[in-house]
């Protein structure tokens, strides 16, 4: 197989995002990659882009995800516009899509850096010229930490922070941080939980002074900020949301007063962060209230979901939904599946299951049929998924719908965290079906 990059090489300081992932374009289609055109084998994937193949009739086989090219350029205008309409910084959760085409795109679109939940992520945003990084966890993994300094220490340029929320934590940070020689000190801010029975997170105010004085007795580490995670305030509503936010504000403003971010240099911002994909219209609301601190605050938002939004639990959850003036996202993700039987007039099975659609919060929802026929598209009326094994869907058809053995039908999905992971290479498809350019992911 072709190597892209080198394993051990950082390529943030000689590259940027637009000019890493270029190097995408020269991989081999193969067996690898789920429903590509057979006869496509050996292809570069930029060579194949270029021939710009039609998903339906070009050669590729059932089941295939495809992903719209208008409505994800559509959701990155949106959430650049409503960032800096609210006066937000933006660094989207990668986890989403895991892949370096979009981060990239969403770097053209304003965002400040990339947000990553674990080391694995933070090397492969590295490998592709990301050169800001906020790691929404405590990072205690001792082999993990000796990366990162190397990587600070080897490009000045490189901005990155990570949570911190224990005393503990702080100490194998620190140990592991001086084992490993590091130079430049790792930034850190400090999670404040979203309540009791929440996830992670220091869970009072004095534990969060607590963990500042072990931040402050080690020379490792330097505390830039506060942050946090909304979507995990237990019985979560508007109020309840804003409350914990307006906290989270509140310990920024005391350990500002309480000189916890002397070790900031002049003309560097305080961090403040929040925001996953359902209440992000909290966080600009009592952002906004943040009193004058005694540097600039960063704002950071960090949805990451908006990229190709869905069809089922953003769906609902997105604070578009309150604030439609604000705009409209719009689900990127179509699930194209082939009827392979049709054993009675009230069931059906397709070709995709567990292995191909994202379930673990709703099961897709069939939305049109293309017909075996003739090509034609209609609405997927009285048709239902009702069931997923690992390599079929349980069709439920009600009396009178046209379904029969051969017919595509395009399912809309719900969860894109759990869509994009299934996929390695995504077609790119513009609403005629034309493929302009293939997704890369890598989970």
């Amino acid at each position: 197989m072709q190597r892209l990059v080198p394993e051990e090489t950082p390529l943030a300081a000689e590259q940027s995002p637009e000019q890493s992932v270029t190097a995408l374009a020269g991989e081999r289609v193969d067996h690898r990659f789920k429903a590509l055109p057979p006869d496509a084998e050996g292809l570069t994937v930029g060579a194949l882009a270029a021939e710009r193949r039609n998903l339906f009739t070009g050669g590729f086989t059932t089941p295939v995800l495809a992903l719209s090219a208008e409505s994800v350029e559509a959701n990155l205008a949106l959430l650049e516009t409503y960032a800096e309409r609210h006066g937000l910084a933006f660094a989207p959760h990668g986890k989403t899509s895991m892949s370096p085409q979009l981060f990239a795109r969403q770097l053209e679109y304003g965002a400040w850096g990339i947000t990553a939940a674990v080391p694995h992520q933070a090397r492969v945003y590295r490998a592709y010229g990301i050169g800001r990084i906020f790691l929404a966890n405590e990072l205690v993994d001792a082999v993990a930490l000796r990366w990162l300094a190397g990587e600070l220490d080897a490009d000045p340029g490189f901005t990155f922070a990570c949570y911190v929320d224990s005393v503990r934590g702080v100490e194998l940070m620190d140990e592991a941080l001086r084992a490993a020689g590091a130079v430049r000190p790792v930034d850190v801010v400090i999670e404040l939980g979203a309540g009791t029975g929440a996830r992670t997170g220091a869970r009072t105010e004095a534990d969060c002074a607590a963990v500042a004085d072990a931040v402050a007795a080690t020379s490792t580490l330097r505390l830039v900020g506060v942050a946090g995670y909304e979507g995990e305030v237990p019985d979560a509503s508007p109020e309840r949301v804003r409350e914990w936010l307006r906290r989270l504000v509140a310990l920024a403003a005391d350990l500002d007063a309480a000189g916890r971010f002397a070790g900031l240099a002049d003309g560097e911002e305080i961090l403040v962060s929040a925001g996953g994909s359902a209440w992000f219209d909290a966080v600009a609301d009592v952002f906004a209230e943040i009193p004058a601190l005694s540097r600039p605050v960063l704002k950071l938002l960090r949805s990451g979901a908006y990229v190709s939004h869905d069809d089922g639990h953003y769906r609902h959850l997105t604070p578009f939904n309150r604030i439609p003036e604000e705009g409209t996202l719009q689900p990127a993700f179509r699930l194209w599946a082939q009827v392979v039987s049709r054993p009675t007039p009230e069931q059906a099975f397709v070709n995709a299951g567990k292995r191909d659609a994202a379930y673990d919060l709703d099961l897709p929802e069939a939305q049109v049929v293309r017909s075996a026929r003739d090509g034609s598209v209609r609405p997927a009326t009285g048709i239902t998924v009702s069931g997923l094994s690992d390599q079929h869907g349980w069709v439920r058809t009600e009396a009178g719908a046209e379904l029969e053995v051969g017919d595509w039908i395009g399912m809309g999905l719900s969860h894109p965290c759990t869509s994009f992971d299934k996929w390695q290479l995504i077609p790119l498809v513009e609403a005629d079906g034309t493929v302009t350019d293939y997704i890369r992911t890598f989970f």
